[in-house]
């Protein structure tokens, strides 16, 4: 069997001393290269931290993780993060000189960085859109801005860190169809953060259900056998919907429970 792209064996996370400040315990699981793996939650149980620490932002207080067989020990261009909401994009440049700005600081040749762009600003919708300012532009437009910049780095990870989150119904599932599209033909490996069971059931070929913190770990991971493209509204879907409502339901009162002890 080929080696996993990325592994996480054991991992824990704390922002201090004691049980309280546990964020992550003994958290493991493997990536397949051209996996697209959704990580689903609890609030508050560490699917962020889990992204930091594959990311190189973060490290673990324990265990370790490795990508294509080398320890993680800091952020690299070979993993792409895409954040949640748009803060990262610099708002005095326009779509195409937010997508071309890493290229401009690697020193690639201007013509060079600017087809890069063109291209992958095609690829998500925003030729037309190109010499426009993020202000002058929809979230879910900004959103897709970000997908572009991260896809010019040519990274061999997406990191997603719930990107969808702050939008409104209609465009969250307009860009869930687009990144469905763009997956398909990139091949990318994916580690997508949600706390939406119907977009991990959507987009997953693996969900990764977390337990509740503190010290949250991973209580089950559920393959996704399912068609693409999907259908929400297919039984099997719905199925597949209850049984992963009824872990996260399980671990929520958990949580409360211990709390309420405490």
């Amino acid at each position: 069997m080929a080696e996993p792209l990325i592994s996480l064996d054991g991992v824990s996370f704390s922002y201090g001393f004691g049980s309280a400040a546990a964020v992550l315990s003994n958290v493991s699981f493997d990536n397949d290269e051209g996996e697209f793996f959704c990580l689903l939650g609890p609030s508050g149980c560490g699917k962020t931290t889990v992204l930091r620490l594959i990311a190189g932002f973060d490290r673990p207080t324990a265990g370790t993780i490795s990508v294509a067989g080398r320890r993680v020990s800091g952020a690299g261009i070979d993993r792409g993060v895409v954040f949640q909401g748009d803060d990262s994009l610099f708002t005095w440049l326009t779509a195409l000189q937010n997508v071309t700005f890493s290229a401009r600081m690697r020193g690639v040749p201007r013509k060079q960085r600017f087809e890069q762009a063109q291209h992958y600003l095609q690829m998500v919708g925003l030729t037309r859109h190109a010499n426009k300012y993020p202000v002058e532009l929809s979230g879910g437009m900004r959103q897709r801005i970000q997908i572009a910049r991260v896809l010019a780095n040519d990274p061999r990870i997406l990191l997603m860190d719930e990107p969808f989150g702050a939008l409104d119904a209609q465009t969250r599932n307009e860009l869930q169809d687009e990144l469905m599209r763009i997956w398909s033909a990139t091949r990318k490996t994916v580690v997508f953060i949600t706390h939406d069971i119907s977009e991990a059931i959507l987009l997953g070929d693996r969900i990764g259900v977390m337990r509740a913190g503190p010290g949250a770990g991973i209580r089950e991971i559920i393959d996704v056998d399912l068609s693409r493209p999907r259908s929400r509204s297919s039984v099997k879907f719905g199925e597949l919907y209850n049984a992963i409502n009824q872990l996260i339901t399980e671990e929520v009162v958990a949580a409360r429970m211990a709390e309420s002890a405490v």
